[in-house]
């Protein structure tokens, strides 16, 4: 069951992989959760953005390296650390994927509870849309790469015109009297930047997606890092833009608690249409990063299958190219994690699960940023600039090192703990490897 040739994706393609895997659900609440802090909270955007687009220019150059693999963090760690370190990068990656797609289901049902209030109210109904769509995105998935990426275009710019709607028109209805005061918690400037931070830096997870399907990309070595930077930027300065639209738009006191900041704005500036609108916007936001994450989550198994680190089955692809086991296995995961949390409330799943899942995606950064520098100096490539190499490596680590220390101390041992259960794996796969 192998295709023939191997589907590939252009450089609009990728890019909506990236802006698409990054705008989710959560991005449309979160303005609520930072009015709380005031508008320090633009500080803590453009200080996440700043970290992002260092290491989105970490994987760019990266991709200009290591040609033609698909794997993204996991290659680049295995390269420069060796199979032990990428086995865990991928282990904890595969394991955060397929657990973040039930938080992005979540996500989508909340979204969906706005036309169909029963799904607030009867967790079955909930939990059968919530498996419903998780296996419609997986067969849409397996139909290829290419399927995929049609469908993930048209989601990414169904769910940025919403956003653009508010940036543009938001405008002409900003007062500076509603602009929040510059920090409204107890604590100093100093200590509250990094609390601020934890929450923008949820939004920018995913800025490695073009990277991670390398192998089905046109001209992977020049379309690869463009995706990435143009993707990561793009999405920073829309994040930027509509918090400081909202800021101006609500009062702090009808943001701070609001469960639909973005559809309450738009109400005031295009009535009932305007809220409808961005709420239909949310669900089709919710559905295209469900894609996306979907696509990855059978992405990065197969690299890692293919070097002999995960069992043989995940590198298996059908008559599409799509590596239908890797992605028929994941969900089943998925299914099996959203059945098992039936009946809780949707708010405390989705802290859960996103709370571990952002751990478990730093790792990969920081070791990314660390190999970055090895690579570099190893295969001589620096030339005259050592210094720029281990600056450019250096923040980048830095950055994954304060974000993993910001996520809390519960995040980081249930995190730790998740990336250990790996270490058996890894040795059950190397024994099969040598009595080969």
């Amino acid at each position: 069951m192998t295709s023939k040739k191997p589907q590939k994706i252009g450089l609009i393609t990728t890019t909506s992989l990236v802006i698409g895997n990054m705008i989710g659900v959560g991005i449309f609440v979160l303005p609520t959760t930072l009015a709380e802090f005031g508008s320090i909270s633009l500080l803590g955007w453009v200080f996440t953005a700043a970290g992002a687009i260092i290491l989105a220019k970490i994987f760019s150059n990266l991709s200009k390296i290591i040609v033609n693999k698909s794997g993204g963090p996991y290659v680049f760690s295995r390269e420069g650390f060796g199979d032990f370190i990428g086995f865990l990068v991928a282990w904890g990656y595969w394991i955060c994927v397929w657990l973040g797609n039930g938080a992005i289901v979540i996500g989508v049902v909340g979204a969906l509870s706005f036309f169909f209030p029963v799904l607030k109210t009867d967790p079955l109904m909930a939990l059968g849309v919530s498996l419903a769509l998780i296996w419609l995105f997986t067969w849409v998935n397996s139909r290829g790469i290419k399927e995929s990426g049609k469908f993930q275009v048209v989601t990414t710019v169904l769910k940025v015109v919403p956003l653009l709607f508010i940036i543009i028109f938001g405008v002409f209805f900003f007062k500076i009297e509603n602009f929040p005061a510059f920090n409204l918690t107890s604590e100093s400037n100093f200590l509250t930047l990094p609390a601020v931070s934890v929450y923008t830096l949820f939004a920018f997870l995913g800025l490695e997606s073009a990277s991670i399907p390398a192998g089905n990309v046109k001209d992977p070595d020049i379309t690869v890092p463009k995706a990435t930077m143009i993707g990561t930027i793009f999405t920073a300065i829309i994040y930027i833009l509509a918090t400081i639209v909202l800021f101006g738009i609500l009062p702090n006191s009808v943001l701070r608690d609001n469960p639909k900041p973005f559809a309450d704005a738009a109400q005031l500036i295009a009535g009932d249409f305007g809220g409808y609108f961005i709420a239909v916007g949310v669900v089709i936001s919710g559905i295209g990063v469900l894609n996306g994450w979907i696509l990855i989550s059978a992405q990065v198994p197969m690299a890692t299958a293919r070097d002999e680190l995960f069992p043989k089955i995940f590198k298996k692809e059908n008559k599409n190219g799509a590596p239908v086991y890797g992605l028929v296995i994941g969900s089943t995961l998925t299914s099996i994690g959203m059945i098992a949390s039936y009946g809780g409330g949707l708010a405390e799943q989705f802290k859960m699960i996103a709370d571990v899942s952002v751990f478990a995606v730093l790792v990969p950064y920081l070791l990314t940023s660390a190999a970055y520098i090895l690579i570099v100096i190893e295969r001589k490539l620096h030339l005259n600039s050592v210094i720029k190499t281990f600056v450019l490596g250096g923040l980048g680590f830095t950055f994954s090192l304060w974000a993993i220390f910001g996520s809390g101390a519960d995040t980081v041992f249930y995190g730790f703990i998740l990336l250990l259960l790996g270490i058996p794996f890894y040795l059950i796969m190397r024994y099969n490897k040598r009595v080969k």
